[in-house]
């Protein structure tokens, strides 16, 4: 193991009551702090790398729910995953017993968390999440330097010691993100990285994969917002067509809770295709998805870990803005109806669902064929 050795940031402080001038950081631990959910996961993977390819000797730790933390878990440049499990407190329906649950079981995970990092407290705190909830988290680490984002949400910002500068143009994610690497001097390059998958997992995508020398075309059809859908009868029509026009397989993937979903689109198929939800782990969809030619799904986690794999991607758009989380830096086709005014609406909700139901099967078939 390379020794410790120190190395400086220079910060530009952004509070009132600390110098403008710049602060001398001598740091050889950072935290990051990005709990969730898996895109959000996989932009911040370049960051940390960055990081590290910059100054090797440093030690990262990362702070993330349990739920993506087999991710984090496996990237070389993470040196220690401090794995949070803190339940909603927003869910549909949930009453007075399920809150204060909740509010409990979030209380002894910050006992917890600020147990664990206390025995070896870090240097540097990097809020990459923005939120309330993370800013409570980076406090979990005794002393250091907490640095945020100049644009957040949930009073973040009165968490931070310092802020790295949001532009106000439209930004990627995963380029906001790299603001800290730019903040702090490292030079962002391109650079080829996946997650690292056993021999247990890639047998067990082996099993799923037909030999028939046949492309396996990858289908995520469910995102977590009902605004994301696109009609099941679509589904199965484009994946009828992918099957018997173009000779592909198609996998239809998505977790436990999708299942249902996906069955109900497998059933409407003349020919069945590979279903695999809540059968394979992240890590196991990720060397799938590996293995696959294509990848045609919403707005969701895998699209990006399909982003991160190269693998082309055609991407059904709708409330959500493709320049803000679209594939990043990946031969992709975005399919959405651009004639629309309520576009990027950001809503969870909606009554006619219009800009995911009026894109069409010939639409989304075609630019897969582009891809082939």
């Amino acid at each position: 193991m390379a020794p410790a050795v120190n190395f400086q940031f220079k910060i530009m402080s952004s509070k009132k009551e600390r110098s403008k001038t710049d602060i001398l950081l001598k740091c050889q631990r950072i935290l990051i702090v990005k709990q969730s959910s898996l895109g959000d996961i996989i932009h911040t993977l370049a960051l940390v790398h960055a990081l590290k390819r910059c100054h090797p000797a440093i030690s990262i730790g990362w702070v993330v729910q349990k739920a993506f933390a087999s991710i984090v878990k496996r990237d070389t440049a993470v040196d220690d995953v401090f794995v949070i499990d803190i339940p909603s407190t927003s869910e549909p329906n949930a009453g007075k017993t399920a809150f204060l649950k909740a509010v409990m079981a979030t209380l002894r995970t910050l006992r917890d968390l600020r147990k664990s990092l206390s025995k070896n407290p870090y240097d540097l705190v990097l809020d990459l999440h923005a939120s309330f909830r993370s800013g409570i988290l980076a406090l979990c680490n005794p002393g250091g330097v907490r640095i945020g984002f100049s644009v957040a949400k949930e009073l973040n910002t009165l968490f931070q010691h310092q802020l790295v500068k949001v532009p106000e143009s439209i930004m990627h994610a995963q380029d906001k993100n790299l603001l800290f690497a730019s903040f702090f001097g490292c030079p962002v390059e391109d650079e080829d990285f996946f997650l690292q998958t056993s021999d247990k997992d890639l047998a067990r995508v082996r099993e799923c994969i037909p030999d028939d020398g046949k492309p396996l075309v990858y289908c995520n059809p469910v995102g977590r917002w009902e605004t994301k859908f696109w009609p099941v009868e679509r589904w199965a029509a484009l994946g009828d067509r992918l099957q018997q026009e173009a000779g592909a397989n198609v996998v239809l993937a998505g977790s436990r809770q999708d299942r249902p979903i996906l069955d109900s689109i497998a059933e409407l198929m003349v020919t069945r295709p590979l279903v695999t939800g809540g059968e394979l782990s992240l890590i196991q969809s990720a060397a799938l998805i590996k293995q696959s030619l294509l990848y045609i799904g919403v707005d969701t986690g895998p699209m990006h870990m399909a982003a991160l794999a190269g693998i082309p991607v055609v991407a059904l758009f709708g409330p959500t803005n493709p320049e803000l989380v679209g594939p990043y830096k990946v031969p992709g086709k975005i399919v959405r109806n651009e004639m629309l005014d309520c576009l990027v609406c950001r809503k969870r909700s909606c009554e006619d669902l219009i800009c995911m139901h009026s894109i069409s099967v010939d639409q989304v078939y075609e630019q897969a064929l582009l891809l082939f």
